[in-house]
């Protein structure tokens, strides 16, 4: 019998037709991807139990005999149903297979045996369907049998409509039987200090367990390979950028005119960073940083003193930017933080597919002279078209918004540039530790003095409906005092279907307690403030991402410049709109957004001296999961705490790949909330093991795992990140 690796192919091991359908069904190819589909829970065999007392719902096993067996077809799909009538003398059952007729060789009449399931209804009588058994000639070996079983844990698969999960369980049993020796990923020394079950023992107890209580030191086991293999692979990532050679752009006079202008002092928080990135800018590798920071705390102010060291060398900075509005507003932002006499110098250009085709030429001519030595703009600085004199430096913000293979394209138009991410929503110790492992992370707590700060109330329709009219009066007497007001809907209009209904964002997901579907999009705020004549005075305008750029940044600028009272948009401006007079936030159905961008759209007012007011309009019933996350918001402007909310809601992402956000997760057992310090302790661990043995000479086992894990996708996105 021939032994299996972990890396042997699954048509070797299983055959072409069986591993065709795990391909289809699981995308697996190998012995590993297959023993890597854990149980998801395992069920108990039951007690033995008469027929005529079985409970419903209950797994149960009894010991019965075949009384009859007949096979009929399905009236409305193709395929057939057997159904075979099994009794113990005191009762009948019924046992249900679809597609399964060969099965009557086995399930003849007089046969008997033991038969485990989960006992169900169909039609008034109770049933089994797909139940596991296994026939004796003789009863009195069948009950002994059922007798000694009766405790084995069975293990339930994650299955799809084409692998059940008996299928996977028959798989896996063949697999372990013939499954040779494995190399653990542990450091020996390591595993037994952590009292760690070796991988061939795990694997063995996690899916065909003696008992149930072998599951936990399983699952703790597997989880630390996990971890450890993402950790060392991440950590490794770091050891490649910095075994490339990049140039070392030192500060000058142009960063120490640019301070000597500032009319405000640099927080504590913006000196530290700024002296870390300065140092990395100056340093024989290519800066690897993610700057994270609430809205406000100076991220810009940042990103563009380092953007000047790298001028200091004639060297080229890009900005990418997620939207047009935001783009336009960092150019404008940039030059007026420059001022008259740096601003020239630098020549800030923004580049953006919008921008009428004379001016983008004329934009994309300057970036490729060298003429611009800061270059802001969207999707249009990935195009093939547009080139750099020196890419010294790639600063992506709100990098949540641009996959990996984006931020690529941006760096490979530079020689080993160095990059700065930033970000406004906070992010989790743990998930900077495993999304962004191979970035060294630096975080903005402190904010700037004078902000007046924001007040958050729910508006809960579902207990107080009038409230609703109420809203409508506040942004009123807002305005009646001088300021301006956004609102903000989930949709562009209510009424559209599929793309044309919604706008490029991030949607949270779907909690119970939402409505059916969205209510209150841009057109129809608009209609109704149309017909209310207390806004008749007012000026009301509209933003969405379906409008044309040059139209998007007129409006944006003018509520800018306080020509507009009130704007109703979608998400637009969630990142980056900075107008210091907007006093207050209307969110209307909030529940259908998640935690990170509620707080990203809180951050829109209360940015100067007026206080701000957000206001969460929903219908979302109290003690529901969706009104639990507005809630939250409402309870505390800590973006770190809220981060910490919103990760358990939302999943952890795909840590390795390119999806890096929502509720399909890459990770198998481990869990970045309920492990934190697991991971830590591994990436402890790995940097040690890294330290000591950079290429993993004398660690085949975690090589190998390493191989097996992180793919070649895995591999060009972690290279990408």
């Amino acid at each position: 019998m021939p032994v299996l690796t972990l890396e042997t192919r699954l048509v070797d091991a299983l055959g072409a037709a069986t591993a065709k359908l795990f391909e289809r069904a699981f995308g697996m190819d190998t012995v590993a991807d297959l023993l890597t589909h854990y149980p998801r829970r395992y069920a108990r065999r039951g007690e033995l139990t008469p027929i005529d007392s079985l409970p419903l719902g209950e797994q149960v096993t009894i010991v019965a005999e075949v009384r009859s067996v007949s096979s009929r077809s399905m009236k409305q799909r193709r395929g057939s149903i057997l159904e075979v009538v099994i009794s113990d003398g005191a009762g009948a059952l019924v046992l249900t297979f679809f597609n399964q007729s060969w099965r009557q060789n086995d399930l003849q009449v007089g046969r008997q045996g033991i038969f485990s399931g989960k006992v169900g209804v169909f039609k008034g009588h109770q049933q089994l369907a797909h139940p596991d058994y296994q026939l004796f000639e003789d009863v009195d070996l069948a009950r002994l049998t059922a007798e000694a079983n009766q405790n084995t844990p069975i293990p339930i698969y994650p299955a799809t409509s084409t692998v059940a999960t008996w299928q996977v369980q028959k798989a896996v049993a063949d697999v372990l039987g013939k499954l040779g020796d494995v190399a653990d990923p542990l450091p020996e020394e390591f595993r037994l200090a952590q009292g760690l079950l070796d991988m061939r023992t795990a694997l063995q107890r996690i899916h065909a367990p003696d008992f149930i209580d072998q599951v936990d030191a399983a699952r703790r086991t597997l989880r630390m390979h996990e971890a450890f293999v993402l950790q060392t692979a991440l950590l490794q990532q770091r050891q490649f950028v910095r075994a490339m050679s990049a140039t070392a752009r030192r500060p000058g006079a142009l960063l120490a005119a640019f301070d000597e202008s500032l009319p405000f002092a640099r927080t504590p928080d913006q000196i530290a960073v700024g002296d870390r990135i300065s140092a990395d800018l100056a340093g024989d590798w290519p800066m690897n940083r993610l700057v994270q920071g609430e809205v406000g705390s100076g991220k810009t102010l940042v990103a563009l003193r380092a953007m000047l060291q790298v001028a200091e060398s004639g060297g080229q900075s890009a900005l990418i930017a997620p939207t047009e509005v935001l783009a336009a507003q960092h150019v404008r932002s940039i030059a007026r933080m420059l001022g008259p006499q740096l601003a020239p110098e630098l020549m800030p250009t923004l580049l953006t597919g919008q921008l009428p085709a004379a001016e983008r030429r004329k934009a994309a001519l300057r970036a490729a002279s060298g003429q611009a030595r800061i270059v802001v703009g969207t999707h249009a600085l990935l195009s093939a078209s547009t080139t750099f004199a020196d890419l010294g430096l790639v600063v992506v913000d709100e990098q949540h918004r641009f996959g990996v293979e984006q931020r690529e394209t941006l760096r490979a138009k530079g020689t080993a540039p160095h990059v700065l991410v930033l970000t406004a929503t906070p992010i989790p110790r743990t998930v900077a530790m495993t999304v962004f492992g191979d970035l060294d992370v630096s975080t903005i707590r402190t904010m700037p003095a004078g902000r007046a700060g924001i007040a958050t109330h729910v508006a809960p329709l579902a207990e107080k409906p009038a409230w609703f009219a109420r809203v409508w009066e506040r942004v009123v007497e807002e305005v009646a005092a001088g300021h301006q007001v956004f609102v903000v809907c989930a949709a562009i209009d209510a009424e559209a279907t599929g793309k044309d209904a919604k706008d490029a964002a991030d949607e949270a997901p779907v909690l119970e307690g939402e409505q059916p579907r969205t209510r209150w999009g841009v057109v129809q705020v608009r209609e109704m403030l149309a017909q209310v004549p207390a806004y008749d005075a007012l000026r009301v305008e509209t933003l969405h991402g379906r409008m044309p750029g040059e139209q998007k940044d007129a409006v944006m600028q003018a509520f800018a410049r306080g020509e507009i009272d009130v704007l109703v948009a979608t998400t637009v401006v969630e990142v980056g709109v900075d107008v210091p007079n907007a006093s207050t936030m209307v969110i209307l159905e909030a529940d259908r957004f998640g935690v990170s961008q509620l707080h990203q759209l809180r951050g829109r007012v209360g940015r100067g001296a007026v206080p701000g007011l957000c206001l969460l309009v929903t219908e979302a019933p109290a003690g529901s999961p969706a009104r639990s996350r507005v809630d939250a918001v409402a309870a505390t402007t800590d973006g770190f705490a809220l981060a910490e909310v919103d990760l358990e809601l939302r999943g952890e992402g795909d840590v390795l790949g390119d999806a890096q956000s929502g509720a399909r997760t890459s990770l198998r057992l481990l869990r970045v909330v309920a492990d934190a310090d697991l991971i830590a302790l591994a990436r402890a661990a790995a940097e040690q093991v890294l330290h000591e043995d950079p290429a993993l000479l004398r660690h085949p086992g975690l090589a190998a795992a390493i191989e097996r894990r992180v793919g070649q996708q895995e591999r060009a996105a972690l290279a990408k990140n």
